[in-house]
């Protein structure tokens, strides 16, 4: 096992630079798939690999539940380091299981407050509040719905309405919040995920925004909307949740709108900087998913054999 269990830590950092080739070279549908699914193997890894230093640093620690042939020395030899990287992969692995349940309970909260507050109006799949500031969201469940503000329609013309509910409609038929959902975890899981969500929340909008334009058959009204929402947007109620206006820099997404439609590719060539970013990301999740792995099977077959039973 070695070193090898180390590694699904670590790999991460590989993913930056990939998350911005992605973001800015492949179409929006296909880096959203790729970074979610990027960012989903590499948290499960690495939480992987937390329990595995954890298992054998603290198996020679005084008062431990354990088998006593799990503290053997052959064991605590597959770990380097074993006692100061058991001892700290306890508390690490603790704050990652709280910190993942706590951002899954806020997101059913959210949704669940936001559901409730709705119980008392029309069951329509469009749900106009009366509130002075301009935002809007859709919101998942059992009816899909988009929540809209008087004070958003009002700042935006016939189409650029149509632009905002083709929008928010593409974030719900797409189920763009288990996307969100799943990176916001992931980069609870391991910090150096980060951008990659951060990444996922742009490309989310880009793809809204391009079956927006693709329905409206206008690219240019759904910049005018974008652009216009920006100014006085408040967002969606959670990073979990997709805002007409609330995620990734909306100059880029003007631009790109302003731009000829990106190419729908089912995988690019690696000679291209898209390509790069594809099996760039190909490699590293791979590259993870086998160490963790590897470490996983090397440390049973050392516990089975260090065990009696």
């Amino acid at each position: 096992m070695g070193v090898f269990v180390l590694l699904p830590l670590v790999l991460p950092l590989t993913a930056w630079p990939v998350a911005r080739l992605a973001a800015h070279h492949l179409h929006p549908r296909m880096a959203t798939w790729l970074l979610t699914g990027l960012s989903a193997v590499l948290a499960v890894c690495s939480t992987l690999s937390l329990a595995l230093l954890m298992v054998v640093g603290t198996a020679q620690l005084p008062g431990n539940p354990l088998p006593d042939a799990w503290s053997d020395p052959e064991v605590r030899a597959a770990v380097p380091y074993d006692e100061i990287a058991g001892r700290l992969a306890v508390p690490a692995l603790v704050l990652v299981v709280a910190s993942c349940a706590r951002a899954a309970w806020r997101h059913h909260r959210v949704r669940r407050r936001a559901g409730r507050a709705l119980a008392g109006l029309p069951a329509t799949s469009v749900v106009v509040l009366p509130d002075p500031s301009p935002y809007a969201y859709a919101l998942p469940g059992r009816k899909d719905r988009v929540v809209v503000t008087t004070a958003m329609l009002a700042t935006l013309t016939g189409p650029e309405r149509r632009a905002l509910f083709a929008h928010e409609r593409a974030h719900l038929h797409a189920r763009h919040h288990r996307f969100l959902l799943t990176v916001q975890l992931a980069a609870r899981a391991n910090p150096f995920l980060r951008p990659l969500r951060t990444a996922v929340g742009y490309t989310t909008e880009r793809w809204a925004d391009e079956d927006a334009a693709t329905r409206i058959r206008s690219r240019r009204t759904v910049a005018r909307a974008v652009g216009k929402a920006a100014l006085l947007s408040r967002g969606a109620p959670s990073v979990t949740l997709a805002g007409f206006a609330s995620a990734g820099p909306v100059p880029r997404r003007v631009a790109a709108l302003l731009a000829p439609a990106p190419a729908t590719r089912p995988w690019p060539s690696v000679f291209t900087t898209a390509g790069l970013a594809t099996w760039g990301a190909a490699a590293g999740t791979t590259v993870s998913a086998l160490s963790s792995a590897n470490s996983a099977v090397t440390l049973f077959l050392i516990l089975k054999a260090a065990t009696p039973l």
